[in-house]
Order: C-alpha cells, then sequence, then structure tokens
C-alpha cells in the first residue's frame, strides 16, 4: 500500500500537507508527514468561510475566539490521542465510540451524526466557494451567481471524485501547497503594512458569554485533527508521532486562525468587514495590497474550497462504508462503484446541496459546530470510560467533556436569544432527530446490529 494514501482514508482530508507530505517510504508515516495530515485537515476552506462570520459576532475579541475555540480542540485531542495509540486503525471516531458505548441505539445514531456533521461541512466549503467566486461578478446579479456556483462546483466535484478519483490525490499536493502559499504572504503583507490596532482594544470586545458562543460558533474550523486517527496504523512510530501530531496541530492551527484574524481587522473597519462578511479575508487582502491582493486571496480562497469539497467527497464515501460496515447503515453502501464508494458520495453530495442552497451561513456554521461538539464530547466521555485500558489521565478527558459540553450549551443558549437565529436551534435539532429516526427505523426494519471494533477491510 502507498503510504501517501494513507491520509485519505477518513474526513476531512481537506487540507495541504496531508498528501503531499506523506511520502516516508513503506516503513510508514514520519512525524513531520503525521503532523502535516493534521494541519491540513484544520487548515481547509473553513477559514475563508467563517472569518468575517466570527468577527461581525466577536467583533474585536476575533482572535480570543479562535483561541477558546482552540482550547476545546486541545482538551479533546488528547482523548483522541490516547484512544488512537491504544485502538489504531482506519475507523477513528466511529470505533472509539462503538467501543466506549457499545451497540446502543445512540452510538449508532452518533455515527450518523458525525455523518451527517460532515454534509454541514460540504455546504459551509461550498457556500464560501459561491461566495468568493461570485465576489468577480457585477453586484447585481451575485445573489444568483453564488448560487449557481455552489451548485456548480458540488456537481462538477462529485463526478471529478466518481469517475476519476486518482486525480483528486494527485491534484491535492499543487492546490494545498498553492493555498498556503497565499496564505502566508497575505499574512506577511498584512504585518509588514501599517495596521489599525485600536478595534483590538477590550473596548470593541462582547460579554464573555458572547465571546465563549462565537468562539464555539467556528468550533468546525478544528474538527479536522481527527483525520489524524483515519491514517495511525500507517504512522511509523505512533508513541512519537501522535503526540507531535494532535498537541502540535491544534496549537499551530490556532496560532494561524488568530493572526489571520488580527491581519482582518487590522485593515478592515467593522462596517466594512460586516459589507463583505462571506469574502473579509479578499476584502484585506485588497486594503492591503489593492487588486493584486484581492485576487490572490479570492483565488487562494476558490483553490482551498474546492480542494476541501473535492477532498471531502473523497474520504465520506469511506465514512459511509465504514459506518455501514458496523451495521449502521444499508449494506449496499459497502458496495464499490469503479473501484470506490461511490454510493454514500452521492447521498451526501444531494443533502449538502440543498443544505448549502437553502440554509444562511450561520444557520450552517451553528449545526456544523453543534455537531462537531456533540460528537466530541461523546469521544470525550468515551475515553473516561476506557481509560484503563487507553492508559488516561481520566480527569483530562472528563474536563474535556466538561468543556465540549459547556460550550456546546453556551451556544445554544445565545443563538436561541438572538430572535434571529433562535430558529437555528429547530435546524439543530432536526438534525439530531434525523440521526436517531434513521438508526432506529433502520434497525427495526432490518433486524441488524452494531459491529464493535471498528470496521474491517
Amino acid at each position: 500500500m502507498e503510504v501517501a494514501a494513507a491520509s485519505w482514508q477518513a474526513p476531512p482530508a481537506a487540507g495541504w500537507w496531508g498528501s503531499a507530505m506523506a511520502s516516508d517510504g513503506a516503513a510508514g508515516l514520519g512525524t513531520f508527514s503525521t503532523l502535516s495530515i493534521g494541519i491540513g485537515g484544520m487548515v481547509g476552506g473553513g477559514i475563508f468561510a467563517v472569518t468575517g462570520l466570527t468577527i461581525e459576532v466577536t467583533r474585536g475579541a476575533a482572535p480570543l475566539a479562535f483561541v477558546i475555540a482552540g482550547v476545546v480542540a486541545l482538551l479533546t485531542s488528547y482523548s483522541y490521542l490516547k484512544l488512537t495509540l491504544a485502538f489504531p486503525g482506519e475507523g477513528g471516531t466511529v470505533d472509539f465510540l462503538n467501543r466506549g458505548f457499545g451497540d446502543g441505539v445512540l452510538t449508532g445514531a452518533a455515527n450518523i451524526l458525525l455523518l451527517l456533521s460532515y454534509v454541514v461541512l460540504l455546504a459551509v466549503y461550498a457556500y464560501a466557494f459561491g461566495s468568493y467566486g461570485a465576489d468577480f461578478l457585477p453586484e447585481s446579479g451575485r445573489g444568483f451567481w453564488q448560487h449557481v456556483l455552489i451548485s456548480g462546483v458540488l456537481i462538477g466535484l462529485l463526478a471529478t471524485n466518481v469517475l476519476a478519483a486518482g486525480l483528486v490525490v494527485r491534484s491535492e499536493n499543487f492546490f494545498n501547497a498553492l493555498k498556503m502559499l497565499l496564505l502566508g504572504g497575505f499574512l506577511l503583507a498584512g504585518f509588514l503594512t501599517p495596521m489599525d490596532w485600536s478595534r483590538l482594544s477590550p473596548e470593541h470586545a462582547v460579554s464573555p458569554m458572547g465571546l465563549i458562543a462565537g468562539a464555539m460558533l467556528i468550533f468546525l474550523n478544528y474538527e479536522g485533527f481527527e483525520l489524524i486517527a483515519n491514517a495511525s496504523k500507517d504512522v511509523a512510530d505512533p508513541r512519537r508521532s501522535l503526540p507531535v501530531a494532535y498537541i502540535g496541530g491544534v496549537l499551530i492551527a490556532i496560532l494561524l486562525y488568530a493572526l489571520i484574524a488580527i491581519v482582518v481587522l487590522g485593515h478592515l473597519s467593522f462596517e466594512a468587514i460586516a459589507a463583505r462578511r462571506d469574502t473579509a479575508l479578499s476584502a484585506a487582502g485588497e486594503a492591503i495590497l489593492g487588486r493584486a491582493g484581492f485576487l490572490a486571496i479570492a483565488v487562494a480562497a476558490l483553490t482551498a474550497t474546492s480542494s476541501a469539497i473535492n477532498a471531502t467527497f473523497y474520504s465520506t464515501g469511506r465514512l459511509t462504508y465504514i459506518v455501514a460496515k458496523t451495521g449502521e447503515l444499508p449494506r449496499e453502501l459497502e458496495r464499490p462503484i469503479r473501484g470506490e464508494h461511490a454510493e454514500g458520495t452521492l447521498i451526501v453530495a444531494a443533502m449538502a446541496l440543498l443544505i448549502a442552497n437553502l440554509v444562511p451561513l450561520e444557520a450552517i456554521a451553528t449545526m456544523g459546530s453543534a455537531g462537531f461538539l456533540l460528537i466530541f464530547m461523546g469521544v470525550n466521555i468515551a475515553n473516561v470510560r476506557l481509560a484503563r485500558q487507553t492508559g488516561s489521565r481520566a480527569w483530562i478527558s472528563a474536563l474535556a467533556a466538561l468543556a465540549t459540553g459547556f460550550a456546546l450549551v453556551v451556544l445554544c443558549v445565545e443563538v436561541d436569544e438572538n430572535p434571529a437565529t433562535r430558529n437555528h436551534l429547530w435546524i439543530l435539532a432536526g438534525m439530531i432527530a434525523l440521526s436517531l429516526a434513521i438508526e432506529i427505523v433502520y434497525r427495526g426494519v432490518t433486524g441488524r446490529k452494531l459491529r464493535l471494533g471498528g470496521a474491517r477491510r
């Protein structure tokens, strides 16, 4: 098996070095390659989609919001680290939940919720692609063309994944390297150009609860570190590489996100950010370097989001296969089409099309972040229950479970208190209810039971 393919076996393969650097040879993934998978999973299309939304919600405290969300992710990465060391394999989150909670209905529903959360993540990427793409067109027709681009990129990249999956892996190396090069240039130019630091002062911050809620709204930006678990069986020296990959990857992502937020705030007023909320990074690029800056960041955004959609399509088919192998989805989803697990990808694409075109960005972000907070809370609790087997300090995972649970409650309370966003909770409740309904009905109709111990090839 080629080691370069290891990072493509589970979502969200939306990043920079995941496939490009996974080339340490037959001996397996080295420390740098494993770290790169984690960074690549986190630094995808999400940062282009939600930076403006984050600043609109948390104002001058946006860099701190990214740090708070990152700390919650950092605590959770400890549970993933210990579980991955104890139970390496391609099952990842699905396997951890199955081992921690057994074969009950809630376990099956949680795994389906994980799949639905990736559907939401796809919708975020497609929404961002449509927003940045429409920015090139006359303002009067942007609303229409945004939806055309959203649908076009999902359908086009779905066809690529079904008909030419090998092209996806090869193209990721170039696209992700280009994205990171442009983002690095954006940060360098931003800090070398005079900035207005006053917007970062405490007087422009929001309340502590509002800050936490805003931080959790963009939590989905950090979920990609779980990708490391799915590549763990290919890591040459897990006890050396995995701690660096999990902990180091999250820390690097925190730093990068905070710096991006600082540069945007330093070069754009709150009013300008609100006016260009969906494309705040390209607006900041234009403020820093003129038309060239706008074009560079717009290209980076289109590259990053299309790369993220590409990779997530490629890997959600694998996730659907894994969930089906555990007995939680129909056997038909285990069958390959042209050597790929495409049936699940087709279903995921259809759902992402509906969400991206019909649901507002803030509601999509709420759905995705809340979904991953629920899943990660479950993984943290699973590690508490399995602490003896994993050799963990149970109190750290318990703290992580409390942090994810508290963050989820704060997010829901803040969303509920705002009349403009209150209905977003019904969308979230519907996603959870759908997960439970699928699991209950499917078990009742087929009589299949969840098979513990993770998926097998």
